[in-house]
């Protein structure tokens, strides 16, 4: 295999151990994995420890390139960083990758033990974050795709990208989970993401049941509600299931099964969320409900951007790639918007075979 190299362009001593700092959301986490498998790609030896919060640790867990995981639990306050620090201070890595640009990510950056500790630019990293790094990754003018911004350390480091692999699952273990989950499903699955955690980013309800609705009756699709159990998921799960009778509710089915679920779609649909994202990974054909976020920056990566409903900007307008934000423009979606997008699908997409082995 071929060495990397650290950023400075000089020749690095083997890599054995690599650690990884990414302790953000799930959507995240799915950014991360095609850096972890190229890493792995280019010399499967280095062991690779990621610290990561517990939520998305339950959906990489037995990740084939991922060797060990340090829990970060930003639950307990100050406590995180004391467990942290006891769980890395046995620990000694040749490099460890900060992927994150926030304060805390440097503070666990700075208790890892490592001579080399990669992070972002001094212009991109924030709360001083550049600091707790000794090599950063060259600065990028103008923005870009998140995903892209994580494949920027790859380039730092001499390991090719391509292909960009996410290898998310299911694990053959889930397999029959899968098929029993689908077993009693007469028709294809349409899979519907009915909320996110901000609600700035969340459709309608009301226009989510009359979709789901018409995905029964005018396109053959068994809709599929999923998602986690907040109060606000289960409110818009209620309004839906009201208006679509014939759909069926999958919340709470945790993120492993959930993989499972869209693997087995034949149709995703979700606005910008993390389940929008593994979609992506399965290459599952994802509608894409985007108004609040750039989709420029946050939609999908690479694949379905025809399925894409973009409220985010107005007709006809070129807007740049950014991380700001316009409130609102998600209620300019109609119904007849989404339908539109399932009728594309329904043209292009829909002798594609899905993951599940009935």
């Amino acid at each position: 295999m071929e060495a990397m190299t650290i950023p400075d362009g000089s020749p690095a001593a083997p890599f054995r151990n690599i650690g990884i700092v990414m302790m953000s959301a799930v959507g995240d986490s799915v950014h991360v994995l095609p850096v972890i498998t190229a890493l792995k790609r280019q010399d499967p030896a280095p062991r690779i420890t990621w610290v990561i919060q517990p939520g998305p640790r339950a959906l990489v867990e037995g990740h084939p390139a991922v060797d060990a995981f340090v829990s970060f639990d930003r639950a307990r306050g100050w406590g995180a960083f004391v467990e942290t620090r006891r769980s890395l201070a046995a620990q000694q890595f040749d490099l460890v990758l900060d992927l994150q640009v926030y304060l805390k990510a440097g503070i666990v950056t700075a208790l890892a033990n490592a001579p080399v500790k990669l992070g972002f630019d001094r212009a991109r990293a924030r709360d001083l974050n550049w600091l707790f790094t000794n090599r950063q990754i060259p600065p990028h003018p103008g923005g870009q795709h998140v995903q892209d911004q994580y494949l920027e350390f790859l380039s730092a480091l001499g390991v090719p990208a391509d292909p960009v692999e996410w290898n998310l699952g299911p694990w053959e273990s889930e397999r029959p989970a899968q098929r029993a989950f689908f077993a009693p499903v007469d028709r294809p699955v349409a899979a519907i993401v009915v909320a996110t955690t901000k609600p700035q980013k969340d459709w309608i309800p009301e226009r989510w049941g009359d979709v789901a609705a018409s995905l029964y009756d005018d396109f053959g699709l068994q809709p599929v509600l999923v998602g986690g159990t907040s109060a606000r998921e289960r409110a818009a799960a209620a309004v839906i299931l009201a208006r679509a009778p014939h759909a069926r509710s999958a919340l709470g089915s945790g993120l492993r099964q959930l993989v499972g679920i869209l693997d087995g779609a034949a149709v995703v649909l979700a606005p910008d969320t993390g389940p929008l994202h593994i979609a992506v990974a399965l290459d599952r054909p994802v509608v894409s409900l985007m108004g609040y976020t750039n989709p420029k920056r946050t939609g999908p990566y690479r694949r379905f951007h025809d399925l894409i409903v973009d409220a985010y900007g107005d007709p006809g307008e070129d807007y740049p790639i950014s991380m700001q934000t316009r409130p609102g423009r998600m209620a300019r979606i109609t119904v007849a918007d989404v339908l539109a997008k399932i009728e594309r699908w329904r043209e292009r997409y829909r002798d594609r075979a899905s993951g599940v082995d009935r």
